[in-house]
């Protein structure tokens, strides 16, 4: 594995095939390398694995052996599929929340869908999708059920927080390579003071984050919008007409409430296009 490599947590299921058709067009457009990773969590007693595979008691090397196949057949079809990119797959051993965490420190992004089955078993946004973005050691994008959208603007929650800004940056880059404007969102709660003083000062601390990536990407149109009220609320709504939300996983100011299990999470349940956490490595 490597720094520049996409990895997808992939069971079979349609929600981990659409995440991976999402990280394919990522791949196209950086030519980052793509992994597909199913994650074999042997069991004690009868389960059910994934399509067509229902191992028994440890160790069932049948299993095992048509997750392999399943897996070597997904990766070469999303090959053939793309041609130039590099596609591989591979199976893991062990707690899928656990091994996808670990295997993060070795990536450059981690792409899962929003539910699965099989390998995934639990990965229901909430479970194993929150777990491993409250704990990733990179960015992890969640792509909600459905087919994500392919227009819209990638919409950036910002609040001044170090992981904002960190966020702010993985947007810019991602509305560059995809040639589409970014929509900087500052959600704010009402301080008390002249509420148009306040936005001022609050659409001024966004131009100034603003401003190192506007001279690094001058051709990516920037819409700044600053308004009081739920961020959680603010950002689904605004996911609506977007291709891509990112946040951080914390925040403080508007988004002082942007840890996992509040913003973040909320976004995971509810926004309507894939959602990226960006996080210090």
């Amino acid at each position: 594995m490597s720094y520049d490599e996409i990895l997808v947590g992939y069971d079979g299921s349609a929600d981990a095939g659409v995440a991976l058709d999402w990280a394919l067009d990522e791949a196209g457009r950086s030519g980052r390398p793509v992994r597909l990773a199913y994650v074999f969590e042997w069991l004690t007693v009868a389960g059910w694995i994934g399509p067509g595979v229902a191992p028994g008691i440890w160790p069932d090397e049948t299993a095992r052996r048509q997750v392999e196949e399943l897996v070597r057949k997904a990766a070469a079809d999303a090959a053939a599929e793309r041609p130039g990119l590099s596609v591989q797959g591979e199976v893991f051993d062990g707690p899928p929340a656990l091994v996808l965490q670990e295997r993060s420190a070795e990536v450059g992004m981690l792409v899962l869908g929003s539910r699965g089955h099989g390998g995934f078993g639990g990965l229901l946004a909430g479970s194993t999708a929150v777990s491993v973005t409250a704990h990733a050691h990179c960015p992890v994008v969640v792509v909600r059920d459905g087919q994500p959208a392919t227009s819209g603007p990638v919409v950036v929650g910002v609040d001044g927080s170090e992981t904002s800004l960190l966020a702010l940056g993985f947007a810019v880059e991602r509305a560059a390579q995809r040639g589409v404007p970014l929509r900087a969102l500052r959600v704010w709660e009402p301080p008390g003071l002249d509420p148009e003083e306040a936005a001022a000062t609050e659409r001024a601390a966004v131009e100034a984050d603003l401003a190192r990536w506007r001279e690094s990407f001058p051709d990516v149109p920037v819409e700044i919008e600053v308004t009081p009220g739920n961020p959680a609320a603010l950002l689904v709504e605004a996911s609506r007409a977007a291709q891509l939300v990112v946040v951080g996983t914390r925040g403080r100011g508007g988004l002082r409430g942007m840890l996992l299990g509040s913003v973040s999470q909320q976004l995971i349940h509810h926004a309507h296009c894939p959602v990226a956490v960006v996080r210090e490595r």
